[in-house]
């Protein structure tokens, strides 16, 4: 039973992740608090669950993938409920939806190798996609000068993230000429 405990923590974001992209559309202060405690639980579970399948042994490519669905629901919720109510640009989840899509195919469809193949790009703006999220969450519980830089985070992402894809189109693509055999 100790042994689902890692993949279970996983799960628990998947399942808050609507919550927190309601609580993340929403203005009131109220709500913005109830969003800061499912972020900080996303985060916390986030620690956890590698941390525990690597001590119990269960880390496998499975958990792993379970591990970046879940935090890519959740984030990609929260940044959609923070757009919708034009916190930051609507692009943002677009592209970090575009960019999974993306790092799934590329990882387990094109590639002999199974397994999530990350870039050194894609990895950081995984962890930064929840900068704005979280600057978003203090601006509305009454740290409003944050709202500038976060939309200015958010912009970057979009501009990093796309960046990130192409680095990985133009690996994708270098990998399968050479696979063919091609100069």
């Amino acid at each position: 039973m100790e042994r689902l405990i890692p993949h279970a923590l996983s799960a628990l974001r998947l399942v808050l992740a609507y919550p927190f992209f309601l609580a993340m559309g929403d203005e009131t202060a109220i709500v913005a608090l109830g969003a800061g405690l499912l972020f900080a639980t996303a985060v916390v579970t986030d620690v956890l669950d590698g941390r525990m399948a690597r001590r119990l042994g269960t880390a496998s490519a499975w958990g792993r993938g379970l591990d970046h669905t879940a935090d890519f629901v959740f984030v990609v919720l929260g940044l959609l409920g923070a757009s919708l109510r034009g916190a930051l640009t609507p692009w943002l989840p677009i592209v970090v939806a575009a960019a999974f899509i993306q790092y799934v195919g590329d990882s387990f469809l094109f590639r002999a190798k199974r397994g999530l193949r990350m870039s050194s790009l894609g990895q950081w703006n995984g962890i930064f996609y929840f900068v704005p999220v979280a600057g978003d969450i203090l601006a509305r519980l009454g740290l409003a000068f944050l709202a500038p830089a976060v939309r200015l985070v958010a912009a970057a992402l979009v501009v990093t993230t796309l960046l990130s894809m192409g680095e990985r189109a133009l690996a994708l693509y270098r990998s399968l000429r050479k696979a063919r055999g091609s100069p």
